[in-house]
């Protein structure tokens, strides 16, 4: 009883410290999504030189998306006209930092780490597109001119905080869970001074979070507070630079994706650099940068939210709360909403025959709403088809048109990065 106690304890006070900055991300991510102008953003990412590099790195350091979300927007670049090299810089550079991600590495672990992180990703997104543009570039300027990401987003204050507050925290609800259990559970399970006691030095301590952090999906703001545990715990701060820029920029699934899209090439260019720079500035921050600009902020946080904050407790206490029913709210529609809508009316159903107005495919891969806007308006484009639907639940798509080509659905769909898998 006494550890459950405990773990609640060191939960709540997680959620207390981080729920008003988290808040804040979310809105500044909502405004990006209604302001951004992403028409505008191919004119600057299609020429394969070092200036494209820079561009897609600068716009994706900002961007609330995780390395699930990304995935279908960079591929969208890449088929609406940006080079290869830019688009790889966006993949690298996009998840490992976004506008959430950096209030609540400001709320935890301090000013430094949220400075440096940026400038990580920065790095890490140039070196993979400048890599890429010179040993793996494109025969030919890719002059696509693809609808991806042409949507009109909803610019209404309404459609901004839906998205902020709803579709975007559905995204990362589960993943944002995660990691506030993980970290609570990593501080009352792990000894105090764990690292310096049973692994001593910190170059194997490094290789060995890059390991396990690789292949594991952790979204950039569900990393932090886990960054944060294992640092009060004995981590150094360069191990931590290290899990904090690797794992939330790869998994497994996206490794997969990229090889299949760009080739393994690619692939091994886009890990290389991922690698290569978490581990060039993990040694750099342990061995040049004073240890009291990361362990000050612990062991501020480490003696609770309330005693140490600038945030007033009612505030800490009032985002909490509204933070905790927004997350519900997120998984109950993810994942709990489907199983009360009505059933589909018998004689309905839709046929196989492609001459018929409606239809419903199978689209494997779809992760998010990212995903989802990213099919939608991509198939809704094609000739033929006057509306896309997808239900992520289901992997469904229904689609409305007269004379629905499924090659060229096929075809679309996967050009995104998706897998197509017939009619349902």
């Amino acid at each position: 009883m006494n550890y459950i106690l405990q773990y609640l304890d060191a939960l709540a006070n997680l959620t207390m410290e981080m729920a008003p900055y988290l808040l804040l991300g979310f809105l500044f991510a909502g405004i990006l999504y209604g302001w951004f102008p992403k028409k505008k953003v191919y004119k600057y990412l299609g020429k394969p030189n070092s200036a494209s590099v820079i561009n897609a790195a600068l716009i994706g350091i900002p961007l609330p998306l995780c390395s699930c979300g990304v995935i279908p927007t960079g591929i969208s670049f890449y088929n609406s006209g940006a080079s290869k090299g830019s688009s790889v810089s966006f993949l690298i550079s996009t998840p490992q930092t976004g506008v959430d991600s950096a209030m609540v590495t400001y709320s935890l672990l301090g000013l430094p780490m949220a400075i440096i992180k940026p400038i990580i990703a920065l790095f890490t997104g140039f070196l993979g597109g400048f890599l890429t543009n010179k040993f793996d570039r494109d025969h030919e300027l890719n002059d696509n001119m693809a609808n991806a990401e042409n949507g009109a987003a909803d610019r209404s204050l309404k459609g901004m905080l839906r998205y902020a507050f709803v579709e975007f925290l559905e995204d990362i609800a589960k993943w944002l869970v995660l990691g506030l259990a993980l970290a609570a559970l990593i501080e009352i399970l792990v000894p105090e001074s764990f690292f310096t006691s049973y692994l001593g030095n910190e170059y194997l301590e490094m290789l060995l979070i890059m390991v396990a952090a690789i292949p594991l999906y952790v979204c950039a703001t569900g990393s932090v507070p886990i960054a944060a545990i294992l640092m009060l715990k004995g981590l150094s701060p360069g191990a931590a630079i290290v899990f904090l820029m690797a794992g939330p920029a790869t998994n497994a699934a996206t490794m997969t994706v990229i090889g299949n899209v760009f080739g393994r090439r690619t692939l091994v260019l886009y890990l290389s650099s991922i690698i290569a720079g978490a581990y060039m500035f993990g040694i750099m921050v342990n061995e040049f940068l004073p240890r009291e600009w990361f362990l000050n902020p612990l062991a501020q946080f480490h003696a609770g939210p309330h005693e140490h904050g600038f945030l007033p407790h009612w505030l800490e206490i009032g985002s909490s709360l509204l933070l905790v029913g927004l997350i519900l709210y997120a998984l109950y529609n993810k994942y709990i909403a489907k199983y009360f809508k009505k059933p589909d009316i018998p004689g309905m159903e839709f046929t196989m025959d492609t001459s018929m107005k409606n239809m419903e495919v199978i689209v494997k891969g779809m992760t998010c709403n990212h995903c989802k806007a990213n099919v939608e308006n991509n198939v809704t484009a094609l000739e033929g088809i006057d509306s896309a639907e997808v239900d992520l639940s289901t992997e469904k798509v229904t689609l409305q048109g007269n004379n629905i080509n499924l090659d060229d659905v096929k075809a679309k769909v996967e050009s995104l990065g998706y897998k197509f898998a017939g009619e349902a």
